[in-house]
């Protein structure tokens, strides 16, 4: 009997997500100074960023959602990404709870950042309800900063094809 497994649904992602396949690889190249071997991507939706993973590197999935993923299944991860995820947290100290659970020292993230143009409310990413948190780059480094993380790399590799999407790495100071 055929299984739709966690590997099945890979394949179809990859398969139908021209668009996510575009975003995921430069996402996968902005990493690569990490050199990650093990990566858990928390908030992993459908699993793009799984789905379109360099053969060699383990990527756990965890999502809130209903949605085929690994689970966290180690102790500890080379690196933590949230990608379109950080801005949904009520309270930003839950991020540094699942850094310290997972015994991560890096971590890799994407934001909408306000510029300095922007008017709030005419936004696309202005979401009440469903992102709580809206800063510009400069806001979320400190955040990290603040909880004593170094920054390694940012900038906004994914514009285009997205727009004010700021992406960073953070590796926590020892």
């Amino acid at each position: 009997m055929f299984e739709y497994n966690l590997n099945y649904w890979d394949k179809m992602i990859r398969q139908n997500s021209p668009t996510a396949k575009e975003i995921n690889k430069i996402r996968w190249n902005f990493i690569k100074p990490v050199k990650p071997k093990s990566v858990l991507d928390y908030g992993s939706g459908c699993g793009f960023f799984r789905a379109f993973r360099p053969v060699g590197i383990e990527c756990d999935t965890f999502d809130i959602n209903n949605y085929p993923q690994s689970g966290i299944n180690k102790e500890k991860y080379d690196l933590v990404c949230f990608w379109d995820v950080i801005e949904h947290f009520k309270d930003l100290n839950e991020i540094f709870t699942v850094l310290e659970k997972v015994k991560a020292f890096n971590i890799a993230f994407t934001v909408p950042a306000l510029q300095i143009d922007t008017v709030l409310e005419l936004w696309k990413h202005y979401k009440p309800g469903e992102h709580f948190h809206y800063f510009s780059d400069d806001k979320w480094d400190n955040l990290f900063l603040e909880h004593g993380y170094k920054k390694i790399r940012s900038g906004y590799p994914e514009c285009p094809p997205r727009s004010d999407i700021y992406s960073a790495i953070f590796k926590r100071k020892t």
